[in-house]
């Protein structure tokens, strides 16, 4: 049961760390928007009339720093989705075929991911005094966004991180000492583990 929870909170994160990873609404202006992959110019007043642009490669990313976080967040986002389907496939697949359902490895990729994920979000704001984000913002500069304001696809990242970092917490086996005796508690596991204790 907690696995299946766990599996579909990750594979919901995963999904939402993807739809603001390709939000071209990170950084906004009255007329621009731009995010880590895309972005998007409209006419004064009429933001219905969007074009909007993609940087298919990290070679047309206008800036080092923005080349570094761009290459950051997908790694942590390839991170997070590969735990997610890992732990799908345990849920969906029969006990015999995953002897390794309940470790924790699936809990180090997520922090793993998570750390990835926190540092591309830290060095983003560097590439603000990228020539393309000061013409965008006008009078930019690294972690100033002069007249552009934070857009909801950089908060949600934001928030899917925290939510992801969270993940890991709530599905940590935790150890309790009673009478000489180690007792593992998971809710990963539908079973108590004894470990009689060691020597002195």
């Amino acid at each position: 049961m907690g696995t299946s929870v766990w599996a579909a909170l990750g594979l919901s994160l995963t999904c939402l760390s993807a739809f603001s990873l390709i939000s071209p609404a990170w950084f906004q202006s009255p007329t621009f928007s731009f995010g880590v992959l895309t972005y998007c110019s409209w006419p004064q007043g009429d933001r219905w009339n969007q074009s909007c642009g993609t940087f298919g490669t990290l070679d047309d990313i206008p800036n080092f720093a923005w080349k570094a976080a761009a290459a950051l967040l997908l790694g942590g986002w390839l991170l997070l989705a590969f735990n997610a389907i890992l732990l799908l496939s345990w849920v969906l697949a029969p006990k015999e075929l995953c002897p390794g359902r309940g470790s924790s490895k699936p809990l180090g990729v997520q922090a793993a991911s998570v750390a990835i994920t926190v540092v591309g979000l830290l060095v983003f704001p560097i590439s603000l005094a990228s020539p393309f984000a000061k013409e965008a913002c006008r009078n930019s500069s690294v972690y100033y966004s002069g007249q552009c304001q934070l857009g909801w696809g950089y908060v949600t990242a934001i928030l899917n991180a925290v939510l992801a970092s969270l993940l890991p917490m709530i599905g940590w086996p935790r150890v309790t000492q009673v009478r000489g005796r180690a007792i593992h508690f998971s809710r990963n596991r539908e079973k108590i583990t004894v470990m009689p204790e060691g020597r002195k």
